[in-house]
């Protein structure tokens, strides 16, 4: 069988297009909502059980993220990434035939384990091929694919579920096509070391400080991020009779701004440290929310979105390539996992935390009080900044 080299067309083809499955895992559906809450009107709390179809994937990623990790470290990337794929588009449809709500949560649970395998492998894959200013590029490449795959099966999501509500899910057999490109185009990474190598590592070997930091921001930046997908096919139908199609593109907008921010991530990165760039973020996500908390019209939301989306498009990039070049090579499908599961974890609490809270105050508030905790995390960064000087790399 030919080998490819890391640095062909093919290889980098493959990479992104497997990772913009980990964005269809969830938000694809997300303009259905309104329309399945309707179906499932008959059931007792229709309006979390719904949500949780959006969001019970996340849950299953941050559970089977640290064991997809540990896999990989001790038996390979290529053979866990083929298999999670090929489940990706089994569980992923499987909403489509079946008609009630706990089946179609059964479906969700599959298919957050095989994102976390996906989303594990496939960036560890990354950092393995890539080295210095080429894995930045690859990884701000990696979040504008995952913003633009978004914004295409978020649009295509939104027109179908115009048609009905069970049509999206049929976009998840996509994966399907990228199969056989995983098993004939990449290549399985020398790593040169025992199964067992990892296990006298001194503890000073990882950079704790940066990993708890790292991860906290994941829990939180997604717990805030997800409540657009999650909330605002309502939000807008509330405020400008929006229907599932409008849903859509507003939240592809959102996507599409991520894709445009993290294609300047490396040039950015050049410029600014690592805190420097959440500071960044957090600002952007903060004035974007209050946006979107403000106004009442449409065209305005969208505004907002995208000011919101700018900022979210530098988080991932930023989070990978500061864990990926401060942490040991032996424990990077670990390291990486446990950055899947903190990010996935707060795209599952995030409903848990937003509709007892819009229900109390309305969702208008809601993202105004997201907007004012992201303004605080701008704070936080600068306070860490001051603290953290002398160490300009950080």
């Amino acid at each position: 069988m030919k080998s490819y080299s890391p640095d062909s067309l093919l290889v980098k083809a493959t990479l992104l297009l497997v990772s913009t499955l980990t964005v269809m895992a969830g938000a694809t559906i997300a303009p259905s909502l309104p329309a399945m809450r309707q179906h499932f009107s008959t059931v007792p709390n229709a309006d979390y059980w719904v949500r949780l179809v959006l969001t019970v994937p996340a849950l299953l990623i941050a559970l089977g993220a640290p064991i997809a990790g540990s896999i990989i470290d001790r038996f390979g990337r290529k053979g866990l990434l083929a298999a999670a794929v090929f489940l990706y588009g089994l569980a992923g449809s499987s909403g489509y035939l079946l008609d009630s709500i706990g089946s179609i949560l059964v479906g969700r649970v599959l298919l957050g384990l095989s994102v976390a395998g996906i989303m594990t492998t496939a960036t560890t894959l990354i950092a393995d091929y890539y080295l210095g200013a080429t894995r930045a590029q690859f990884l701000g490449l990696q979040a504008a694919f995952m913003g633009l795959g978004g914004m295409v099966f978020l649009t295509l999501g939104g027109y179908l579920a115009d048609v009905n509500w069970r049509l999206p899910f049929l976009i998840y057999l996509l994966a399907w096509f990228i199969f056989p490109l995983i098993l004939l185009v990449l290549p399985e990474p020398n790593r040169n070391r025992s199964p067992n190598q990892t296990e006298n590592l001194p503890a000073e070997a990882v950079p704790w400080t940066v990993l708890i930091m790292t991860y906290g921001i994941a829990l939180m930046t997604q717990i805030v991020f997800y409540m657009i997908p999650v909330q605002l096919p309502f939000y807008l139908q509330q405020i400008a009779n929006a229907n599932a199609s409008q849903s859509g593109l507003a939240i592809a907008l959102a996507t599409l701004a991520t894709s445009i921010s993290a294609l300047s991530y490396q040039r950015l990165k050049a410029r600014f440290t690592f805190t420097q760039l959440y500071a960044i973020a957090f600002l952007l996500m903060g004035i974007g929310y209050l946006i979107i908390s403000f106004v009442s019209r449409y065209n305005l939301v969208l505004v907002g979105l995208a000011i919101a989306g700018l900022g979210v498009g530098l988080l991932m990039p930023n989070m990978n390539v500061c864990l990926t070049s401060s942490t040991p090579v032996a424990l990077r499908g670990r390291i990486l996992g446990g950055l899947t599961t903190s990010f996935f974890l707060g795209q599952f609490i995030s409903p848990l935390i937003s509709q007892p809270l819009s229900q109390q105050v309305g969702l208008g508030a809601t993202y105004g009080l997201a907007g004012g905790l992201m303004l605080g995390m701008t704070l936080a960064m600068l306070a860490v900044m001051l603290r953290w000087k002398a160490t300009p790399e950080v």
